[in-house]
């Protein structure tokens, strides 16, 4: 079962006298003060199905300290796994069992399990405590407005015809291995290929002829994933058939916004507005943000509140969907 804290601390157990390492040591003691935040977490990584892998799964109380990390320090999976690996300060922090070092796909799951509610929570018990103890009294203000990125690449068509197909074929073959041979064709390298022709095409018709192939492809795959959907009764493990239907309720009606989306610009030559389009099928939240006379921006507007101390009182994003 998964723990909530850590119950022996790892032999790591020293902070750098560095100012980096000052500062973690501090953030760790108001940590250690507020025990309610850890099951918060523990709750979100039970809702969010997260496995308790290993001898009994990365502890609830780090997996938000590594969470907190990342942000702190800006970094991306990958880094922090290496940090956590690497600086022993880090490791105290994170107050990871002895000998544990996370990959970043263990990262990546759990820390991405916490959910957007869960975080504002958090900030509202550090600006509680920040009045509490004088720090920021919250009568003095400043408004900002800027642009937080999404993690996503650049959006065309072509590619998220493509992201459609290759989600759907990992939920077939995971759907296959749940009640056996299923009848389907694996059409990802025909869509793949398909993709890659348009985006290299350079004559119009040639395109619109590609994207009718891989809007065809991407149909068929979706309605083998439709078909298994409704076998997935026979399944041995029905916690894994429940989550598999989870994950394809989902995908499902952005994949059919996408087909949509890209007949009506491409086949049809429809303008389709910013607030109506799909730009990721993977962070289908993110908007289309132009600031100025710079260049396009993917993801949200952030309202911030700011105090006297520089510390932020209130963040706000802001959707421009429907």
């Amino acid at each position: 079962m998964r723990q909530e804290r850590t119950v022996q601390a790892s032999l790591f157990d020293l902070f750098a006298e560095h100012e980096i390492g000052r500062e973690l040591k501090a953030m760790s003691q108001w940590l250690d003060e507020r025990r309610e935040l850890l099951g918060l977490v523990a709750e979100d990584l039970r809702r969010h199905g997260v496995k308790e892998t290993g001898r009994e799964g990365l502890p609830a109380e780090s997996v938000l300290r590594c969470g907190l990390l990342k942000q702190h320090r800006q970094l991306s999976y990958e880094e922090l796994a290496f940090h956590l690996e690497d600086s022993a300060s880090f490791r105290a922090f994170a107050r990871l069992p002895l000998s544990w070092t996370p990959k970043k796909s263990a990262l990546q799951r759990t820390i991405s399990a916490i959910r957007a509610e869960t975080w504002e929570a958090i900030n509202r018990i550090l600006i509680a405590g920040a009045r509490q103890e004088k720090v920021e009294t919250g009568k003095v203000v400043r408004l900002d407005s800027t642009v937080t990125a999404a993690l996503m690449h650049e959006p065309s068509d072509s590619s998220l015809l493509w992201d459609g197909v290759r989600v759907m074929v990992r939920l077939l073959k995971r759907a296959e291995a749940l009640v056996g041979a299923l009848v389907w064709r694996n059409h990802r390298r025909a869509a793949k290929k398909r993709a890659r022709a348009i985006q290299y095409a350079r004559d119009r018709l040639k395109r619109v002829e590609h994207y009718r192939e891989l809007i065809k492809l991407t149909r068929a795959t979706l309605a083998y994933a439709d078909c298994a959907a409704t076998q997935l009764w026979q399944a041995s493990d029905p916690m894994a058939a429940a989550l598999w239907q989870a994950e394809f309720c989902h995908y499902r009606p952005l994949i059919e916004r996408i087909i949509g989306q890209t007949e009506r610009r491409v086949l049809r030559g429809e303008a389709v507005a910013a607030n109506e389009k799909i730009i990721s099928l993977f962070e289908p939240h993110a908007d289309i943000i132009v600031k100025g006379g710079r260049e396009v921006q993917y993801g949200h507007k952030l309202n911030l509140t700011t105090g006297r101390s520089g510390m932020i009182l209130d963040p706000r994003i802001k959707s421009h969907r429907r």
